[in-house]
């Protein structure tokens, strides 16, 4: 049985929700795929590497639900859905370009923290005793 999720003191209940629903398994990957443009559901599973289509149709009707994409249905033989953002997505697309700058940012300054502790071993590494032939 799951146990009900305790909102932190000091964050309200609508921010709450939205973090929820953003930080579900893949919702930001369909997002990010959807940024690029409106996109059939073949696209898209294939643009999001190891989701599963049971899963990216239940995000998928999440986010459709809460307002987030637009779906798009086409009475065609075979039938065309099309997923698309909504205003109410566009409109957080700032706050998540910030956070897309800000995973770039620390990733550089986690790779030149790597790349310092890599290389006085690689140093020492050198200066070991070599076998003489």
């Amino acid at each position: 049985m799951r146990r009900a999720t305790q909102l932190p003191p000091r964050c309200p209940k609508p921010t709450h929700e939205l973090l929820q629903l953003l930080t579900r398994p893949w919702t930001m990957h369909i997002l990010w795929v959807l940024a690029a443009g409106p996109s059939r559901f073949g696209v898209i599973r294939r643009q999001i590497e190891g989701i599963s289509s049971r899963l990216l149709t239940a995000r998928l009707r999440d986010l459709e639900t809460k307002g987030f994409i637009h779906r798009d249905y086409k009475a065609t033989i075979p039938p065309a859905v099309t997923y698309s953002l909504t205003k109410r997505t566009q409109e957080i697309s700032q706050a998540l370009e910030k956070l897309n700058e800000l995973a770039h940012k620390w990733q550089e300054e986690d790779a030149a923290v790597s790349r310092k502790r890599k290389a006085p071993m690689a140093r020492r590494a050198s200066r070991v005793a070599r076998p003489v032939s």
